[in-house]
């Protein structure tokens, strides 16, 4: 592999260090939050210029490799949590525990409320409906990765408010406890930036970029049984997408009634 900077290369200097830096983390001998020289140490080590350094630098933070804190330093940034997106209608319980990640939740609120005009429309259900509104804390190896609220109509989801949702998965609530088997499911993502509040919760700063995720699922007849409202943290999640190619000709997804 590639140790120093080729110059009659025609590569560009700024890719044959980006190259370089990332061999010492696929290596193993940069690990997560390892601090990385500063700019002008590594214009000395590899005998390029701070343009140079900086454009490399700037590529592998957009790629997710390092972080940057002002006034502090560059970083190795810790590999980011995978979650399924599509294809699989799954709870953060089960997927982080299918993944093998140490995981916990942190119950912000949970109690009964009336449906405003967005989760009515999501529901189904008249404005001013009855439902459970959830907001969860959710951590991986004790970071703070994703803030969810969740809301399920209270006359259908009758007795939720008995189990201790900081322990176990709400879907498995729903379908082993309360006889709701979940069939299908909708989500949407977008890219937003942090509020203030959730970035005090995530532990990030006031405009940082964040993965908004909204899902509806459904149980079998169609009928919308829970809505939730997640923001997880951009330097920190990925979600991975399994696509299925239907019958030839057939270019209708499949969505619920």
């Amino acid at each position: 592999m590639q140790k120093t900077i080729i110059l009659n290369s025609f590569t560009p200097y700024y890719v044959q260090l980006e190259e370089i830096l990332k061999e010492k983390i696929t290596s193993g001998e940069w690990r997560p939050g390892d601090k990385l020289p500063s700019e002008p140490e590594l214009c000395e080590i590899y005998g390029v210029s701070r343009t140079v350094v900086r454009q490399a630098l700037q590529e592998m933070e957009y790629a997710g490799l390092i972080s940057r804190k002002k006034g502090v330093g560059t970083f190795i940034a810790a590999p980011k949590i995978e979650e399924s997106l599509v294809q699989k209608l799954t709870g953060f319980h089960q997927d982080m525990l299918s993944r093998g990640h140490a995981f916990s939740t942190q119950v912000l609120r949970s109690e009964v409320a009336e449906a405003g005009q967005q989760v009515s429309e999501y529901l189904r259900i008249p404005p001013g409906t009855p439902v459970f509104c959830i907001e969860r804390l959710r951590f991986v190896n004790h970071e703070p990765i994703v803030l969810v609220t969740t809301y399920l109509p209270q006359a259908l989801c009758a007795g939720l408010e008995r189990f201790d949702l900081s322990s176990r998965s709400l879907y498995d609530i729903l379908e082993n406890e309360l006889g709701l088997a979940l069939a299908s499911g909708r989500r949407t993502l977008e890219a937003v930036a942090a509020s203030q509040r959730e970035a005090d919760l995530l532990q990030v700063e006031p405009g940082a970029p964040m993965v908004l995720l909204d899902s509806v699922s459904y149980l079998r007849d169609g009928t919308p049984v829970e809505y939730y409202h997640a923001v997880h943290r951009g330097d920190r999640s990925r979600f991975e997408v399994e696509l299925v190619r239907g019958p030839q000709g057939d270019d209708t997804p499949d969505r619920p009634a």
